[in-house]
């Protein structure tokens, strides 16, 4: 019986209580009750007569198809709460949620957030996972969709042996489109779509990948190297600038001039918001960053719209560069990229400049990405070392003398020397 907040007299509604795991779900019976006739322990109305027996009846009946609806969503196997009980009783059925659907919903989620929380590659990451998504199920279930209920750990597997096997996705790109389909199972679990984790027990890891960079002896190499066409030195010089910054393709594409600012020792410095992480950097300009600058202030392209430098797109420049390695002589994969790499190491690492300042140029959230650079220093470990083995050339030895306790007076005292560096 619940008595409503303004109850004076007369006969009070009946609610079934479902309750499960200590949360529970109401729903009216339809029926009144006297409360001088409502037994609270049993949940019945006390009495022997007709109606009272029909009254009691119905509420049996009401009971039994409670525990039928507990029953076939326990043989259905799906989430036991009081809230699904309640709706199962009441003839309410759930609308089924599909992986797919919810793919595509959170895709067109990031995609109006697009310039305000997500840059426009991350877009393009969650539209080819989700491509593979929909190859997946073809492949393995021939099917278009599927119920976000039945992706499960098997699930997770096979999907990861789709990318590896018929994709042929290196270790680290499977990795990161498992992380992208990662997402979408934490939004069902919030949302408590899905019942259990697929990723409890799951584990994997992204493999450590050289970096490539230009050595000492290949960015002279490339600086002094006269190009053929105006086109390979303009290349050649945005990509120079990028090794004495830093910067990334994004960054350097839209550099302006007010990015050009006045630092705190009073010389030039470059100071931006990265555009992949959204976090400020602030670069000193070294003098061959400033040169190269200088030459490209006529340009049109940059008079226009005031731009540093004429950057073309990202594929152009990739394919030019390689052009330009070809011409240097260096045989390495080289990308527009690879500046920012050659930044980290040989202009800044290699020579003195301490990872922490390193980091805070670069723009890193954490100093652990930059470390990555300093892990494939085998030049710099060897310098270090030198030092080091400079120091153990010709150690001085200091003798200590340690004298044995409990010696008596007349007793000679007996001495150890001990050698310590």
């Amino acid at each position: 019986m619940k008595k409503q907040k303004n109850y004076q007299s007369g006969s009070a509604p009946i609610y079934i209580r479902i309750t499960v795991s200590g949360k529970r779900s109401e729903t009216t019976t339809g029926r009144e009750c006297e409360p001088s006739r409502w037994n609270a322990g049993a949940g019945r109305a006390n009495g022997t007569k007709e109606d009272t027996r029909a009254f009691n009846a119905f509420l049996d009946d009401l009971q039994t198809k409670v525990y039928q609806a507990h029953r076939l969503l326990t043989e259905a196997d799906e989430l036991i709460t009081a809230e699904t009980i309640r709706n199962k009783f009441l003839g309410k059925t759930e609308k089924p949620r599909s992986l797919i659907e919810i793919f595509k919903d959170h895709n067109k989620k990031v995609g109006a957030l697009i310039g305000k929380e997500y840059a426009k590659g991350t877009l393009c990451r969650y539209q080819t996972s989700l491509k593979h998504t929909i190859d997946f199920l073809k492949w393995k279930y021939n099917l278009t969709d599927i119920d976000i209920k039945k992706v499960d750990h098997a699930f997770l597997m096979e999907y990861e042996f789709y990318l590896r096997s018929e994709r042929k996705c290196a270790n680290n790109s499977a990795v990161k489109y498992i992380k992208n389909f990662g997402k979408i199972i934490r939004i069902c679990i919030a949302n408590r779509w899905l019942i259990y984790d697929p990723f409890l027990n799951y584990k994997n890891k992204i493999k450590t990948v050289d970096r490539v960079y230009l050595t000492t002896g290949e960015l002279q190499e490339m600086t002094n190297k006269d190009m053929v066409t105006d086109r390979l030195t303009q290349v050649r010089d945005i990509f120079l600038f990028c090794c004495f910054t830093g910067l990334a393709y994004a960054d350097v594409k839209k550099l302006r001039r007010w990015d050009l600012v006045t630092g705190i020792d009073g010389e030039q410095w470059i100071s931006i918001k990265r555009q992949k992480t959204d976090t400020p950097s602030r670069i000193p300009l070294l003098p061959a960053a400033s040169t190269l600058m200088q030459r490209y202030v006529d340009h049109p392209n940059c008079e226009n719209s005031g731009r540093v430098l004429p950057v073309l797109s990202n594929q152009k420049m990739n394919a030019y560069l390689k052009e330009i390695a070809d011409v240097c002589g260096i045989n390495k994969p080289i990308t527009f990229h690879i500046a920012r790499h050659t930044f980290a190491t040989t202009v800044t690492l290699l020579n003195g400049v301490p990872i922490e300042s390193v980091s805070k140029m670069l723009g890193h959230t954490n100093i652990k990405t930059t470390q990555h650079y300093a892990k494939i220093l085998d030049i710099k470990v060897g310098a270090d070392m030198a030092v080091l083995k400079k120091k153990f050339a010709s150690p001085k030895i200091i003798t200590k003398r340690i004298i044995k306790p409990k010696q008596r007076k007349n007793q000679t005292i007996i001495q150890n020397e001990k050698p310590i560096i």
